[in-house]
């Protein structure tokens, strides 16, 4: 007999409300609004830097509510670096950037988790360096020589 298919656990559906009590657990936040705060800032600013079919592939993987935080951004036309990304975040939330670094570690957690391994690695390919420690993942990228 053969198995039959398991669906990826990781793409396992979830509402927004199970999505926020994620990040408020993974961000220790007092409170679900301040979670749904920090999901809108770094989904949008998330929006702001992803572009093609990895857009549309992450929407579709997100929650309704959130995929059109995400979707209601208009792509910047130059991509910022990890570090660029946080304190964009900063900057347009109000905060410091290590508030920022730390919503935007709550919020891609649960991200990462919702994306599953293959649609996050083309994600991290897309994005340039620094994205992947933001993710919780390992920055693989091999340092390009001096020119």
């Amino acid at each position: 007999m053969y198995a039959q298919p398991q669906p990826n656990p990781s793409l396992a559906a979830m509402t927004f409300d199970q999505m926020l009590e994620r990040v408020r657990y993974e961000g220790a936040y007092p409170t679900r609004a301040r979670a749904e705060e920090a999901v809108r800032t770094v989904l949008a600013a998330l929006g702001r830097q992803l572009v093609g079919d990895e857009r549309v592939d992450l929407a579709q993987a997100l929650p309704v509510e959130a995929a059109l935080t995400f979707t209601g951004q208009v792509p910047d036309t130059e991509q910022l670096t990890g570090w660029g990304f946080v304190k964009d975040v900063a900057a347009r939330a109000g905060t410091t950037p290590a508030v920022a670094r730390w919503d935007t570690g709550a919020v891609l957690a649960v991200v990462t988790r919702l994306a599953g391994p293959d649609l996050l690695a083309r994600i991290l390919r897309q994005l340039p360096g620094g994205y992947a420690l933001l993710f919780g993942q390992a920055e693989l990228r091999q340092p390009q020589p001096a020119a």
